[in-house]
């Protein structure tokens, strides 16, 4: 009996033992489950960092630009027309060619204006011989009746006349003759202004008229050139208060607006403004020495108005609009935002000047704004350079194409001026989220 409960004992441990194996895993994916759990809930209560970008605020040169659509314009443009009839025996000039005022651009036959300009010269020889035979009675007629009453004064007054008479027709032959003279001028023809002739309109061997609708070829005046433009009625005051105070400066650009073609001056204001579009047209002038402007190009105008010097500049998606105002996003050295009320002063491209709430070095946030409050924890990534122009453009506007942002600040410097408290929150954007 013994053995038996002793047997017994022994199958009662082995089962138990198996028992324990197949227990444990279990157990233990149990215990490690909600270990993880516990952990997950731990992180997922923890402040979480917001990822945005990033840009500091910098004290820079602020041009400011009015910017308006216009077309270029040659400073002179001339259609050259035959002042003569005749036909047209040679063309000194070739298409495309610049020259100069008084060079000379084509001939009409001169010789019928050269024989009525001999006929001109035979007939005022003619009345001449006469006047001089009637000038030589009208002397003897007159000494006959001073001296012996020989002659009646009736006769004298009718000599005096016939005199005056082929005074007459002898100065009309001078004009005749000075007209030919001035017709043998015009079958040369020259240019007017110095400037490029356009095709050529009319082929050597036509008969060309001095009434023809079409000229036989047009010059236009490129250097200079001009650029009419418009501006809002409203710009219009300021941009004549600053004119008052110096000569404005205009920059001419490509029809996309990211290629600067030349700079020149602004030169005058139109007297009047058109009702039916509110716009005032201005004049610029360029010397276009690397002929980049064409009449009857399209371009848009920047006109310089005025330089801010050395203000405070931010990107202006910086910018942001609650129901307080203007404000921004400053990113402390902690990696954490604060809001900043801002007063802006202009914007311009794309940076805005701040003339109060935040300081040159200061980091602000540029994007993923909306996820902000006071307060936030933030992994900061810095705003990378814009697209920019082409290499004249960049150098001309810096606005348009602000320097490569500044490294962000150092976490033993203090978090600068105007660190006052702020008057917004984060939900002060209308419909930002949490």
């Amino acid at each position: 009996m013994s053995f038996h409960l002793l047997l017994s004992k022994r199958e009662w441990l082995r089962w138990t033992g198996v028992v324990g194996l197949a227990i444990f895993p279990v157990l233990w994916a149990s215990c490690s489950g909600s270990n993880a759990a516990n952990t997950r809930a731990a992180r997922a209560g923890a402040p979480q960092a917001i990822q945005v970008t990033v840009s500091p605020a910098r004290n820079q040169d602020l041009p400011i630009y009015l910017t308006g659509l216009g077309s270029i314009q040659a400073y002179y443009t001339v259609s050259v027309k035959s002042r003569v009839d005749g036909q047209l025996v040679d063309v000194r000039f070739k298409e495309g060619q610049f020259v100069k005022q008084g060079d000379l651009l084509a001939v009409i036959d001169p010789r019928p204006y050269q024989v009525a300009l001999e006929q001109a010269q035979a007939q005022a020889f003619k009345d001449q011989a006469s006047l001089r035979d009637a000038r030589l009675n009208y002397q003897r007629y007159k000494d006959l009746l001073q001296n012996s009453g020989a002659m009646s004064q009736q006769q004298v007054d009718t000599q005096q006349a016939t005199v005056d008479q082929l005074d007459g027709a002898v100065r009309n032959d001078q004009a005749a003759v000075d007209n030919a003279k001035l017709n043998l001028v015009y079958c040369h023809i020259t240019a007017p202004v110095s400037g490029r002739i356009g095709l050529r309109l009319v082929d050597p061997g036509n008969i060309v008229h001095a009434a023809d609708t079409n000229p036989m070829l047009v010059i236009t005046e490129l250097h200079p050139i001009t650029a009419v433009f418009t501006l809002p009625e409203d710009q219009l005051p300021e941009v004549a208060q600053h004119m008052s105070k110096g000569q404005l400066e205009v920059d001419a650009y490509s029809r996309d607006d990211l290629t600067k073609l030349t700079t020149g001056k602004l030169l005058t204001i139109d007297n009047q403004i058109d009702q039916t579009t509110g716009t005032g047209r201005l004049k610029g002038v360029f010397d276009n020495k690397e002929n980049a402007l064409w009449p009857n190009q399209f371009v848009n105008i920047h006109l310089l108005l005025e330089t801010k010097k050395n203000v405070t500049v931010v990107p202006s998606t910086a910018v942001q609009r609650g129901p307080q105002g203007n404000f921004v996003y400053v990113m402390n050295t902690n990696k954490t935002v604060d809001v900043r009320p801002v007063i802006v002063a202009v914007t311009q491209g794309n940076v805005s000047q701040i003339s109060s709430g935040i300081a040159a070095g200061e980091t602000v946030v540029t994007d993923g704004q909306d996820k902000l409050q006071q307060g936030s924890q933030v992994e900061p990534h810095m705003q990378p350079p814009g697209a920019r122009r082409t290499t004249n453009a960049a150098a001309s506007n810096p606005a348009e194409n602000p320097p490569a942002p500044l490294p962000l600040p150092n976490p033993t410097q203090g978090e600068g001026a105007h660190r006052g408290p702020p008057t917004h929150t984060g939900n002060q954007r209308g419909t930002a989220s949490q």
